[in-house]
């Protein structure tokens, strides 16, 4: 893959990379308009190929917080175009890396040394490129080591990067008014977070010292130091990236087994630390030669205060959705009601909540959820289609909810796409053993 000697830092440079894609994306619509005239019958099939290849291509070569927008849209699967979702996902393993130059420049300007001073052996070419930094191979004192090494600039141009990508979040969430500005400000400063690689240092071995009482789940080490605020070295940890492994023959008690441990792994941060590693997608997880799950990237670490937390999981439980009063009063704490709503807003997201609830929180509902059952997706991906398409949430404010429902929601939408591409089924409160 070619690799890149400069990555565009500056505002104006950046902004002109995003017009010249707009540019594109405008052809793209004329040449689908000039098509749907000579039959009516064309889908917009290629045009979302066209569009999601372009915008791809376009923010690959930024990088940072851009990139990390699409990789966070590609486990969004019932939302996007599949098209988009396909293209997007590459944002996990398939982006240009920095040149060797490059790599170089970064460890002297962050460690005082170029990298074959620091280790015993150092592979010039990464191994995996994402949208905030790379992954190099390295050896010391006869250990395998991971080094991970930030792009330069991502962290300076997280602001501008997303004031150019807010408008077509707007349009895409469909959010009104200034209040959409909490949930901008929640990305950006969780972004910020995740350009702190001193931050995620500490809270990777915070994390997996806590979490090391769970069985059949590895973390690699930490070496403080050889990191920096733009570089951290782990141990190398050999395994199957969790996409690649749901793809090959694996058994249901295998399945079983490694879904058992990512939901005890994720309900023991959640009800045990109160924060929990909001990036679930299968880029951080492998699978070793010896069936335990390894989770290798704590960059993404959602806190979640009592507030939130509270009314939250009181809405899991099944009898307070039927309780109408509790239910409504839950609605109000978790501003997805306002005091400014119309009775015509009022019934309608309240209904369209009780709904979305009812079936997202199931598995809580049970002692035991087949998290492979085809019903269940079928349901979900009914429920999206039929709310994307609703001409009446067109009409409606789209900003709804705490800002925290923004991380948490991702978090358990992808554990609950991880395992479902397991085919998991899991004892839903099997995690409780290890709280204490």
């Amino acid at each position: 893959m070619k690799t890149l000697d400069k990555i565009p830092t500056g505002k104006i440079e950046r902004a002109g990379k995003l017009v010249k894609t707009g540019v594109k994306i405008g052809g793209n619509y004329a040449k689908y308009y000039g098509k749907k005239l000579v039959n009516p019958e064309h889908t917009k099939d290629e045009l979302n190929e066209d569009n999601a290849e372009d915008i791809y291509d376009g923010l690959k070569s930024l990088k940072g917080s851009a990139l990390k927008v699409a990789q966070m849209l590609s486990m969004e699967k019932n939302l996007l175009p599949k098209a988009y979702v396909e293209k997007f996902s590459l944002s996990q393993f398939s982006v240009p890396p920095l040149s060797a130059p490059l790599v170089r420049k970064t460890f002297k300007k962050y460690l005082g040394k170029y990298p074959e001073e620091l280790f015993d052996t150092f592979e010039r070419n990464s191994v995996n490129a994402a949208s905030i930094g790379q992954v190099h191979k390295a050896t010391k004192d006869g250990k395998e080591l991971a080094v991970k090494i930030q792009y330069p600039g991502v962290a300076e141009s997280i602001s501008s990067d997303l004031a150019l990508v807010k408008p077509i979040a707007i349009r895409m969430f469909n959010m009104q008014g200034k209040d959409s500005d909490k949930y901008f400000k929640e990305v950006e400063n969780k972004l910020v977070e995740e350009t702190d690689y001193i931050l995620e240092l500490r809270q990777s071995i915070a994390i997996t010292e806590s979490c090391a009482i769970i069985p059949n789940l590895e973390f690699p080490k930490y070496y403080k130091d050889l990191s920096s605020d733009r570089i951290i070295t782990m141990d190398w940890m050999h395994g199957q990236h969790l996409s690649e492994f749901t793809k090959t023959g694996f058994t249901k008690e295998q399945g079983d087994k490694l879904g058992q441990t990512l939901w005890d792994f994720y309900m023991y941060q959640i009800h045990g630390l109160r924060k929990v590693h909001a990036d679930p997608h299968p880029g951080n997880f492998l699978i070793s030669d010896r069936e335990t799950l390894i989770a290798i990237d704590f960059g993404c670490i959602k806190a979640i205060p009592d507030e939130f937390y509270v009314p939250y999981f009181e809405l899991s439980k099944k009898e307070n959705i039927s309780n109408d009063a509790v239910f409504t009063q839950k609605l109000y704490e978790l501003e997805i009601l306002t005091s400014t709503d119309t009775p015509e807003e009022f019934d309608f997201f309240k209904e369209l909540f009780k709904e979305m609830l009812s079936l997202f929180t199931s598995p809580f509902h049970e002692k035991e959820f087949d998290f492979g059952a085809d019903a269940f997706w079928s349901r979900i991906a009914d429920l999206s289609q039929r709310y994307s398409t609703d001409p009446q949430i067109r009409k409606m404010n789209g900003n709804r909810g705490s800002k925290h429902f923004l991380y948490m929601n991702r978090t358990f939408f992808g554990l609950y796409n991880l395992l479902h591409d397991l085919k998991a089924t899991v004892q839903v409160n099997n995690f409780r053993t290890y709280l204490g």
